[in-house]
């Protein structure tokens, strides 16, 4: 039988303590400075909860935009917003804790963060801006594991009536066994219980990724392999239009920015730090490690992969059937995908949790329905604390982020259009104004310019993105009729 247990704090589980072990008439050890349960977080945690955010479908499409790119541009532009992710990320570390980032208060969430250095009308815009990427996120993470679930599907199919077999499958049920699963996972209480998930999700990110390059090296060293590249990508009149070419190539960047979004849940993976060593340190080498090990991949997966299929890169090499064989490694790397993004979207979806419940819990404070855990004993799990307006709230959530999916299943451009407006604001303004306010910089100071030269430079380059990613999203739904099978091959 269920015991019930009032606790009248807030059904945000971040705030929430387990009830702890006396051991000694110590109750005090399980608790950190702020008062909440001791974070046990490391440098290999966090750096999984980064490689698992940052390792997501972005890599899927770094082949389709260096394609678009060329030689020149494609690995100079990803190195470019890899250098600039990593740098912002080492000044949003920083500012963890305010006024001292080593001594001073906590902020647990990322506009918190914002509000302690900024606020104003600053944070507003960022909550804005930060929980209206993660909502696309887990969009776009939908879309993408549904597309490698139904690969393994149509892979299967290819592998049995041969490589022209007409093997069309909707995505539609795969997305309904994708959001059913994540509806159980979003009971999950909180971030710092998720450690597990990540550690098994950055192993899947990698293990696709291997076989996306093993699979185009093994391409490229094929007897008669000959495909066309060049130093500016794809050719005007041969394989794009002149205006197709403008439009990708402003998607193409959009994609690679989305390839490096976790700028918007780093606070919250820094949250979950031990205290000592100091967190600022432990997460820039986290960051060091995440952001260094993405970029390697990134870079082997969009040069060996346009190099293995040329101009013609499909905008996911690993769905788009680039490959049909061998199939069995096909439909496992698809599988590692689908596992990895299970794992993501809870790392993406967690932060919007906690807003909702907290703000809930401050607005309705006398609401049982929102304030109250039920604790009730769960085989292998132990004490659950059951509360029915997250598990309500939570799987409302994710029904209809699946159902917006269903309706926009489009992965390039989806993709390029969260990438392009997350990375300015995210990612680059706010890292930069909060920096320039914590170090008093003067308008005068050399460093003081060259970072505003850097926030308009993004700035207009993720306006161009999104432009791109808008008008290929505009294409796309004029013949597209929602809930229907597109038509593959």
């Amino acid at each position: 039988m269920a015991l019930e247990m009032q606790k009248k704090s807030t059904t945000n589980y971040y705030m929430e303590h387990e009830p702890s072990t006396m051991e000694n008439g110590d109750v005090l050890k399980n608790f950190d400075d702020d008062g909440r349960e001791k974070r046990t977080g490391t440098l290999t945690t966090a750096s999984a909860h980064i490689i698992t955010a940052v390792i997501g479908s972005g890599v899927l499409s770094l082949a389709w935009a260096t394609a678009q790119l060329g030689w020149i541009a494609g690995p100079a532009i990803l190195l470019a917003f890899s250098f600039i992710t990593w740098f912002t990320s080492t000044l949003l570390a920083d500012c963890y804790r305010t006024p001292d980032p080593v001594t001073g208060k906590r902020n647990y969430t990322y506009s918190d963060v914002v509000k302690s250095n900024l606020g104003g009308m600053k944070n507003k815009l960022c909550g804005i801006a930060q929980y209206g990427n993660l909502v696309g996120v887990t969009i776009g993470y939908t879309i993408t594991a549904s597309i490698s679930m139904a690969a393994i599907k149509r892979s299967n199919c290819f592998h049995k009536h041969g490589q022209q077999a007409k093997c069309t499958v909707s995505n539609n049920p795969f997305m309904i066994i994708f959001a059913s699963i994540q509806i159980i996972l979003s009971q999950i209480p909180n971030f710092h219980k998720l450690s597990w998930l990540s550690i098994v999700a950055a192993v899947m990110s990698f293990a696709y990724s291997t076989i996306g390059l093993g699979l185009s090296i093994a391409r490229l060293t094929e007897d008669g392999h000959s495909v066309k590249t060049s130093l500016t990508g794809t050719a005007v009149g041969i394989d794009v239009s002149g205006s197709e070419k403008v439009w990708k190539t402003f998607q193409s960047i959009g994609d690679i920015a989305f390839a490096y979004a976790f700028s918007t849940v780093l606070i919250e993976i820094q949250d979950t730090l031990k205290s000592s060593p100091p967190e600022n340190k432990v997460m820039k080498k986290a960051s060091t490690i995440g952001v260094f090990t993405t970029t390697i991949f990134y870079m082997l997966c969009g040069t060996i992969g346009y190099a293995a299929f040329g101009n013609k890169a499909p905008g996911n090499f690993l769905t788009g059937f680039g490959f049909f064989e061998p199939f069995w490694l096909i439909d496992f790397a698809n599988a590692a995908i689908a596992v990895h993004l299970i794992g993501a979207y809870q790392v993406f979806c967690q932060p919007i949790f906690g807003f909702v419940e907290k703000w809930s819990a401050n607005r309705w404070p006398e609401s049982g329905f929102i304030t109250t855990d039920h604790t009730v004993n769960v085989p292998l799990v132990g004490a659950y604390p059951l509360n029915f307006f997250r598990m309500t709230w939570r799987t409302i959530y994710v029904i209809i982020t699946a159902l917006i999916a269903m309706i926009l299943p489009f992965f390039n451009d989806f993709v390029g259009l969260i990438g392009a407006a997350s990375f300015w604001p995210l990612t680059v303004y706010f890292p930069v104004e909060m920096y320039i306010s914590q170090a008093k910089l003067r308008k005068s100071s050399a460093t003081y310019i060259w970072l505003k030269i850097l926030t308009w430079s993004c700035l207009i380059v993720s306006l161009l993105a999104a432009a791109g990613s808008i008008q290929g999203l505009a294409k796309a739904l004029q013949t597209y009729k929602p809930f229907q099978v597109m038509e593959e091959h």
